[in-house]
């Protein structure tokens, strides 16, 4: 029976150790390729398994998409907001957030270019942009607007801390972390 039982664990283990290995994969071809053109005849031969393999794992594409995002952004998680609640001045909270979040898009630049162009509204993505609402949300509240000036306020933050601006910023027109912040951040104070 012991005999048995080591056997059972063992299947377990490498079962887990196949679906890590799919995993890896996928999120390894969605950063380089792009969730669009990965297939999972890709990702099996990526993880050195059969497709059917990958299947019995992952039986459609929606589960192993949550498994990539589930991972990727355990390993990559995005900045804080509550750490940005202790800096009084709004203009200052927003420039600190404004690099964080910045920071956090170089890193994650790969990725985020190809998930955003290919699955943009996909469901395993909108915790990334509910991220970003919150901080956004969270931003606009340090300077107490209120109605139509709340909601322009919130609007601008939100386009100052998105991944398009700071893409347009840095990589189109080449400026510096520092400066993207800079300009984000007035263009975002200019909605209150």
């Amino acid at each position: 029976m012991a005999n048995r039982r080591y056997e059972l664990k063992r299947r377990a283990e490498q079962q887990h150790e196949t679906r890590c290995r799919i995993v890896e994969a996928a999120i390894e071809l969605h950063e380089t390729i792009g969730p669009a053109a990965t297939t999972f005849s890709d990702i099996a031969e990526r993880a050195g398994v059969g497709r059917v393999t990958v299947y019995r794992h992952f039986p459609d594409e929606l589960t192993l998409a949550g498994a990539c995002s589930g991972l990727y952004f355990e390993r990559n998680p995005p900045p804080e907001p509550s750490e940005w609640k202790e800096i009084a001045d709004p203009a200052e909270r927003l420039k600190t957030a404004l690099g964080d979040v910045y920071a956090y898009h170089r890193a994650t630049e790969p990725m985020m270019t190809h998930v955003l162009a290919d699955a943009r509204d996909h469901p395993v993505v909108q915790p990334y942009h509910e991220q970003l609402r919150s901080a956004a949300e969270a931003l606009a509240g340090a300077w107490r607007a209120r109605g139509h000036r709340r909601a322009l306020l919130e609007a601008g933050i939100a386009l100052a801390l998105s991944f398009d601006t700071w893409r347009t910023l840095v990589r189109e027109r080449g400026l510096s972390q520092e400066q993207a912040v800079k300009v984000a951040a007035r263009l975002a104070c200019e909605a209150c």
